[in-house]
């Protein structure tokens, strides 16, 4: 019988998605092979009872009823860490154990390269996190107005819709007393909140950061308008009750808009930035400044890194998507010129200041896209030793292979946050005479579906 809307069925789960759901096969006299159904919370080994959402021509979707039998990798009860798991659209994997996430993980690299870049090759052995729990040293919690009331906390998956919540376990307990705070002073104070379907209201995130290693801690409120009432006794109420805080700032974003942040950000109280140090170098963030979240797991992602860059004194190191310098900057000491590459001004900015911050006289920072940077360092009879690239998700692009594969580096260091386009970069960039030798998961956000890996590609002449 084919599978209907609500229908009812027994499954067993024998693999998970990238995403976090559950894979089982239905069988009957209609699908003798098994027609595939997507169960979000479910784990590998579970028998569940199953009930259909959405069918499609190869694929339905399901909503886990009831556990029949569970699989060897469950917890008791997940919602004991965590009052909205599978409520909010953060963390997918709290119902199973940390060994269970890291294996499964594991396999979806394995797969997704070879599924989609037809590559056998084997990954090495996941680097788990040294910790599971309050990792975060960011977080952004939007707003609104819901019957009346203030509400903050984080999306439902796939959604605008608000999930009332502060107390995140991934990120540090300070978040939550601050946000509490700020809320408690949109209370006293009538701040309007953002509405999306009229583009009104003046308060839309509330954005913070922290220095693990310094302790430091920036506020960041995200406005339709710099103009903040009562701003001066936010400043002084704050001081007082953190003392970690070391500044509050207003970033303005107007725009009827997905994008969290505007282009413009000023300093209420205090400092307009933090600092933290990483892998024994110090950076200087502002609310703009890209910083990998789990910053102990990035000093062992950025190890790894280097280690497979092998880096000697004589070589130029092109680092390419630099953002601030955090990757090339903790490198630079180990080459004769590091050259890095970033699009966004304030980030390039980010990156000069940072790399006079830590002393470091070899490097120079470029303010251009792939292209452009390639053309000038040509023009200079440049060539690059060896490339790093870490692109956000939509990865690098036949394009920008192609521009790294004209400048023949020896080496390729590819640090991605998404297998699947890592996968299909390493396509393009065998049609640039570029082979893939070695990829490594490193698990940066635990509880969560995402993956970081670092590949080595080496040219094969």
């Amino acid at each position: 019988m084919a599978l209907t809307k609500n229908q009812l069925i027994t499954l067993k789960i024998n693999a998970v998605t990238s995403e976090g759901s559950g894979i089982g096969r239905y069988t009957d006299k209609d699908y003798p092979d098994g027609f595939v159904v997507f169960v979000p919370q479910t784990a590998v080994g579970d028998e569940i009872l199953c009930k259909i959402l959405k069918t499609d021509k190869k694929y339905a979707f399901g909503k886990l009823e009831k556990i029949v039998s569970p699989s060897p990798d469950r917890v008791t009860d997940p919602t004991n860490d965590c009052a909205v798991f599978g409520k909010c659209g953060g963390c997918c994997w709290r119902h199973v154990t940390y060994e269970a996430e890291l294996r499964y993980k594991q396999q979806v690299v394995a797969d997704t390269l070879q599924r989609i870049g037809g590559i056998s090759i084997t990954p090495e052995p996941i680097i788990g996190s040294q910790s599971t729990e309050r990792y975060r040293n960011k977080a952004q919690h939007p707003v609104a107005t819901v019957n009346n009331e203030p509400l903050v906390g984080f999306y439902a998956p796939r959604s605008h819709r608000i999930v009332a919540h502060t107390d995140c376990k991934l990120q540090p307990t300070e978040f939550t007393e601050i946000v509490d705070a700020v809320m408690d002073w949109v209370r006293e104070n009538n701040i309007s909140l953002y509405d999306e379907s009229t583009n009104r209201g003046l308060l839309r995130h509330i954005y913070i950061r922290k220095g693990e290693e310094s302790g430091e801690i920036l506020l960041c409120l995200v406005c339709t308008s710099g103009k903040v009432p009562q701003a001066k006794q936010l400043g002084e109420t704050f001081t007082a009750k953190f003392p970690q805080l070391i500044g509050i700032c207003v970033n303005c974003n107007p725009d009827d808009t997905n994008v969290i942040l505007g282009k413009n950000t000023y300093t209420l109280w205090g400092k307009g930035y933090l600092t933290d140090v990483l892998c024994g170098k110090a950076f200087r963030l502002s609310p703009h400044s890209f910083y990998q979240v789990n910053k102990r797991q990035a000093e062992t992602l950025y190890t790894i890194a280097k280690q497979e860059a092998e880096l000697t004194e004589g070589e130029v190191l092109l680092d390419l998507y630099c953002g601030t310098g955090t990757i090339g900057l903790t490198m630079a000491e180990s080459v004769k010129e590091l050259i890095g590459v970033e699009i966004v001004p304030q980030a390039v900015e980010d990156a000069r200041l940072n790399a006079r911050l830590n002393g470091v006289e070899n490097a120079r920072f470029i303010c251009a896209d792939a292209a452009k940077a390639a053309e000038q360092l040509r023009n200079e009879h440049i060539r690059p030793d060896v490339v790093i690239v870490d692109p956000p998700r939509k990865g690098c692009g036949e394009e920008v292979a192609r521009i790294i594969g004209d400048m023949t580096p020896k080496r390729v260091v590819y640090v991605s946050c998404n297998p699947a386009t890592l996968a299909r970069d390493t396509q393009y960039f065998a049609k640039c005479g570029y082979e893939i030798k070695r990829v490594t998961p490193v698990d940066m956000f635990p509880r969560t579906p995402h993956v970081e890996c670092v590949a080595l590609f080496v040219r094969k002449d």
